[in-house]
């Protein structure tokens, strides 16, 4: 085994770590933000009324966990084309170079 792979199994170990990590030390459910925020705000003023209301409440918990994903994905998708981008503009402008100098020898 390479020095890439044996680096490669050492991060996807940490990652899973990372990822297991949590549901064995952190006790407790997993709620939205948006519902512990209220639940908050409710404890320290109980004449709290919310004012904002979504457009549009998806007709299950399933629906929302898939747009939620999608959402995530897409944004995921986005980031990875610029930064491949960056690095491919990067690497043809290095390549350009290079010949440049190899011309001009």
């Amino acid at each position: 085994m390479n020095k890439r792979t044996k680096t490669n199994i050492i991060l996807l170990i940490l990652v899973v770590i990372l990822v297991v990590a949590p549901f064995v030390f952190v006790k407790g459910e997993y709620g939205g933000s948006d519902d512990q925020g209220t639940e908050q705000i409710k404890k320290y003023d109980p004449s709290y009324k919310v004012w904002a209301h979504p457009v549009w409440t998806p007709p299950s918990g399933e629906i929302e966990s898939l747009l939620f994903t999608v959402q995530g994905s897409l944004g995921t998708g986005i980031i990875a084309y610029v930064i491949g981008s960056a690095h491919g503009r990067k690497k043809a402008l290095k390549e350009i170079e290079q010949n440049n100098k190899q011309q001009s020898k």
